[in-house]
């Protein structure tokens, strides 16, 4: 490659050096092998690559490879309308499976349905339109066989809540209805956008942690609010807040109501749909909002009833959505009647199981900060509201991003006896420092971010080490080596730092060495001419190989 000052060379040459023996009398000698850079590739090449790995992960298109044409528009076909790639291979026998499982969910999305468009201050007939229209669009355009789709407590909670701030239900119910349905058009807008843009990634913004503390406040703030129902209570806050909630509760303590519910099911678990699912999701919502249907999406009780039910694809989808319709024509005048201390219970039952004791407790355990987040969250709904509550749960996930990118883990390394292993001195006790050496581990990319806090911790650590040298009588500190296997990325920043960083232990006498780093870090520092700045021995390939050299070569200066 031009660069004849370090061991960097050309992809296709794998030749090592000569057999250099360590002075680590442990330690048996070892090969020091050159550092290769990354294929030759242009700016095209790259930005194809990036681009694909950051919007195609799954190489969607795999399929189309080696067809031809008339094999690719089948596949597309397919691609687009899930229903042409198992419809062919349909038969009775799962149909009769689809009709058990369908009539199933249907007996819980009815109840439901009416639920839930109570719970976002909605006619009850809006829900059951929503538990009609949307499964119709999904079992055409949805990929999975067990998602029962329809309103769903959370989604309904927020609507409620967020339009009852711009317009009183009671007041203007027309208005209402329409901002409803306008929410819903750019809801699955939105959703059908970031499917089709491939930005599904976005919503990992949203960390398990958030969504547990959301979930769990918003489950109470439900609960709370179906008070007004199970106690007969007329006169109620519309308030979603606990203390107002808890307020009008004691204040109309006078206001005689009896209890009466049921369990339907039990939430167990929910998984983020892809891409593919969002585009969906999201037609079926721009469709239902053009036939008087809210927002809907995956909902988690259906799906397990489904699940349970033996679904074995989205026809039983098809036969829920039937169901439906033949209450919306036949039975809903016997519906009108259901009390509302019922429809509360059912509200009750479904979101409580929103509350996951276990996985708060499983985060303070494992992880401290996630048990922040997940308590700031759930407080927020708690006391403030539901659209700032979901706004602290995305504010603390990209906080703790932020954290991670900004304050990096720096470890102090030292060898495993009798091997070329380097593991950190915390973790592991047998781990032992080597004379002379700093070691040390950087376990981030090095971005602007971060680059000046790296060189300042970098630099303590240097700093400490030569206060512990000096109070233990070893050895004078002669090489710091950066281990940078987890440095996945490096910006020119990071390169400056690099840069400065070497200036700054060379006037203290003290030399630099890089050990592994990756192909695009190794190939931007050497088209930024950093690594000839580092001399015959500043680049190895680990940091075993590093140790043995550097020291062989003091052992044969005079």
């Amino acid at each position: 490659m031009g660069v004849n000052s370090n061991r960097v060379e050309d992809f296709s040459s794998h030749e090592t050096s000569i057999r250099i023996p360590s002075t680590n009398t442990i330690s048996p000698p070892m090969e020091i092998h050159s550092v290769c850079l990354p294929p030759k590739k242009t700016t095209l090449q790259k930005l194809k690559h990036r681009l694909s790995e950051i919007f195609f992960p799954d190489d969607p298109l795999y399929r189309f490879k080696n067809q031809q044409w008339c094999k690719k528009l089948i596949l597309a076909l397919q691609f687009l309308f899930p229903i042409l790639q198992w419809g062919p291979d349909y038969n009775l026998k799962l149909f009769r499976s689809d009709i058990i499982s369908g009539l199933t969910i249907a007996s819980l999305a009815i109840p439901q349905g009416i639920s839930y468009a109570k719970l976002a201050n909605l006619p009850p007939i809006v829900g059951l339109y929503s538990s009609f229209v949307p499964p119709l669009i999904y079992s055409i355009l949805g990929s999975s066989r067990h998602l029962g789709v329809g309103p769903v407590s959370i989604a309904s909670l927020v609507m409620g809540s967020m339009l009852g701030e711009a317009v009183s239900y009671s007041q203007d119910p027309i208005l209402y209805l329409e901002l409803a349905f306008t929410a819903t058009f750019f809801a699955g807008l939105f959703q059908a956008s970031l499917g089709l843009l491939r930005l599904g990634f976005i919503i990992d913004f949203l960390s398990k942690a958030t969504l547990v503390g959301f979930m769990a406040g918003a489950a109470v703030i439900v609960s709370l609010q179906q008070l007004k129902g199970l106690l007969g209570i007329v006169h109620f806050t519309s308030k979603m807040q606990f203390i107002p909630v808890m307020s009008s509760v004691f204040n109309q303590r006078d206001e005689e109501g009896i209890a009466v519910g049921r369990t339907f099911a039990a939430l167990k678990n929910y998984q983020v749909d892809g891409n593919k699912e969002m585009m969906a999701i999201g037609f079926m919502n721009i469709a239902g909002s053009c036939t008087s249907c809210y927002v809907t999406t995956g909902s988690f009780s259906r799906s397990a009833v489904n699940y349970n039910a033996g679904a074995q694809s989205a026809v039983s989808n098809v036969v829920m959505a039937s169901a439906v319709l033949v209450t919306l024509l036949f039975l809903m005048p016997l519906f009108y009647y259901t009390p509302n201390v019922i429809l509360a219970a059912i509200i009750i039952t479904a979101v409580i199981g929103l509350i996951d004791y276990q996985a708060a407790f499983r985060l303070w355990k494992v992880d401290k900060l996630d048990f922040l987040a997940c308590s700031c969250s759930f407080f927020g709904v708690l006391f403030i509201s539901v659209p700032l509550g979901l706004a602290i749960a995305v504010g603390v996930s990209v906080f703790k991003i932020l954290l991670h990118v900004t304050r990096p883990n720096t470890v102090a390394m030292g060898n495993i006896p009798g091997t070329h292993i380097y593991q950190s001195l915390n973790r592991y006790r047998e781990a032992l420092r080597v004379s002379s050496f700093l070691i040390l581990a950087v376990e981030s990319p090095i971005y602007f971010a971060n680059s000046t806090y790296l060189q300042e911790r970098i630099l303590r650590w240097i700093r400490e080490e030569e206060e512990w040298i000096e109070a233990n009588n070893e050895s004078t500190l002669k090489c710091i080596i950066l281990d940078m296997t987890a440095v996945t990325a490096i910006d020119t920043s990071g390169i400056d730092m690099v840069c400065e960083l070497r200036k700054i232990l060379e006037k203290q006498s003290l030399q630099l060495v890089l050990a592994n780093p990756v192909g695009s870090v190794t190939e931007k520092l050497h088209q930024s001419k950093v690594l000839e700045s580092f001399g015959l021995n500043g680049l190895y390939l680990t940091v075993g190989e590093a140790v043995a050299d550097i020291s062989a070569l003091w052992k044969a200066q005079p």
